[in-house]
């Protein structure tokens, strides 16, 4: 009996040992699919090399879009009815349009009493001149006392002068005849209209504002350490408010700085064909002098917890996340201002897809 234990219990060791062979066999296969797994290339990508270029440096501005200048119509005569209005808001007007009409009767009657003076006038000047001339015949004679002479001179002289005021009166009620018609001081668009119709008006009432030549201009914003820079003629880019960009020129560097905001005002002319509406707030940057940069596509940029990032492969076809500082934007590529080197491989897109050290597959290989 104490044999046959013995017996079993040298038997047992065996059964635990093949047990244990098959649980191997069985985890091997699938510890090998777990290393293949993880050597498999996370991404297909494309990879570039940062290019370099020579971009404009770039200050930023902000400011209204307002006209180029204004010119306001008014009334150059008082106590007139308006009659007719012919424009409104809105209206493209050329430089001599009528644009208000005042009633002409009182006017037009005026004038005619004062043509009338005019030709009395002429009468008493050719009375006056007749005598005149005939006491210059006669003086050497004696025939009419010296007093008499003087007399006749006198209301020559007189009589001259009185037409020329009168004449110059009936100018000055044809003036006031042209003044009943307002029109447009120069080509441009009207932007505000005060006109009434039926309202009497006086010297000096406004009646129209119009934007001069429809030429708008961005009065735009800068801080005062960039003004020792900025000069007129300088290329602006701006963010136009239909989302299509506006090219400009510095037409003006202001004199002064705001003394709350330490900012000046640069007046940028825009091209004659760009005419947004006047009011609008926008954005944009005025090109200084040109300098180099290391560049690399927008969309090799990773923005991750408020800081860039960018993705480099090695020969290992593994990659590295590096930290990046960025710079200026143009035409879809931004400026690196430092932490890559230029002989770098980055890759273009599909990096937020991607973690530090994985394995990735280039495009076009097979």
């Amino acid at each position: 009996m104490p044999s046959t234990t013995r017996n079993a219990s040298l038997r047992k060791p065996p059964r635990i040992f093949a047990a244990a062979l098959v649980a191997a066999a069985l985890l091997l296969p699938l510890r090998n699919g777990m290393a293949d797994q993880s050597a498999a290339p996370a991404l297909t990508v494309s990879l570039v090399t940062p290019a370099e270029r020579d971009w404009p440096e770039t200050v930023p501005a902000s400011g209204w879009l307002k006209p180029w200048q204004e010119a306001i119509i008014a009334s150059e005569t008082s106590g007139l009815r308006v009659t007719e209005i012919l424009a409104d808001v809105g209206s493209v007007v050329k430089k001599g349009q009528t644009l208000v009409l005042m009633s002409q009767d009182s006017v037009q009657a005026d004038l005619r009493k004062q043509e009338a003076a005019v030709v009395t006038a002429k009468a008493n000047l050719t009375k006056a001149k007749a005598n005149a001339d005939r006491a210059r015949q006669l003086q050497p004679s004696g025939a009419l006392s010296d007093e008499k002479i003087v007399e006749y001179f006198a209301d020559e002289q007189t009589a001259t002068a009185s037409l020329a005021s009168e004449e110059a009166a009936l100018d000055s009620q044809k003036i006031k005849l042209d003044q009943t018609t307002v029109t447009a001081v120069d080509d441009g668009l009207i932007t505000s209209r005060s006109a009434e119709l039926g309202a009497v008006v006086s010297s000096g009432t406004e009646l129209f504002r119009l934007v001069r030549q429809q030429r708008v201009e961005w009065q735009a914003e800068v801080s005062a350490r960039y003004l020792s820079r900025i000069s007129e003629g300088l290329s602006v880019d701006i963010d136009g408010p239909d989302g299509r960009p506006i090219q400009g020129k510095v037409r003006l560097v202001g004199p002064s700085i705001d003394t709350n905001t330490s900012r000046a005002i640069v007046y940028v002319a825009l091209p004659q064909d760009v005419q947004p509406r006047t009011g609008l707030y926008v954005t944009g940057t005025i090109e200084l002098r040109t300098t180099p940069a290391l560049t690399v596509p927008e969309t090799a940029i990773v923005f991750r917890d408020g800081i860039n990032y960018v993705f480099t492969a090695g020969e290992d076809k593994r990659v590295r996340r590096v930290r990046v500082e960025t710079g200026r934007r143009n035409d879809g590529e931004v400026e690196i201002v430092s932490g890559l080197d230029k002989s770098v491989r980055v890759v273009t897109s599909g990096g937020a897809f991607l973690s530090d050290n994985d394995l990735v597959k280039t495009a076009g290989e097979g």
